[in-house]
């Protein structure tokens, strides 16, 4: 007897297929789990990140038709970024208003730069004894 098993798309399978197809996502993962003491865990149906509190989340066509990432932000950076190129950053839904950035991945980004709005996320949850480590790693 043959079974054929119907890979439907609500699976958790095949959703994480997808996004590993996604432009950007599995840089995006390596950048975030990179943080000392990251952590990826799905809330709000979305793969996050978390050290202590979550510092990003994927928004892979979850709330429009685009993929980006949403990040903590320091004060300032949002509006830093979204006037520096708002082809390429936005302020999101939910967590705009707490000055969060939200980053495009479907378009061509500097991933120097997405460096630095992840390394800046993970610093505002992070506790102080895993940022000096960091600090002491990267000199």
């Amino acid at each position: 007897m043959c079974h054929v098993v119907i890979e439907s798309d609500e699976t958790p399978e095949h959703r994480a297929r997808q996004r590993r197809e996604m432009p950007g996502y599995p840089r995006l993962r390596d950048l975030c789990l990179a943080m000392p003491g990251a952590e990826e865990r799905v809330s709000h149906g979305e793969p996050s990140w978390f050290v202590r509190k979550q510092f990003v989340t994927f928004a892979g066509r979850h709330h429009d038709d685009r993929v980006a990432f949403w990040a903590a932000a320091p004060p300032g950076d949002q509006q830093h970024w979204v006037a520096t190129d708002p082809e390429r950053f936005f302020v999101p839904p939910y967590v705009g208003h707490r000055g969060w950035i939200g980053v495009y991945l479907d378009v061509e980004q500097d991933w120097t730069e997405l460096a630095e709005v992840v390394d800046a996320a993970w610093r505002c949850v992070a506790p102080a004894k895993l940022i000096a480590l960091r600090d002491a790693e990267t000199g």
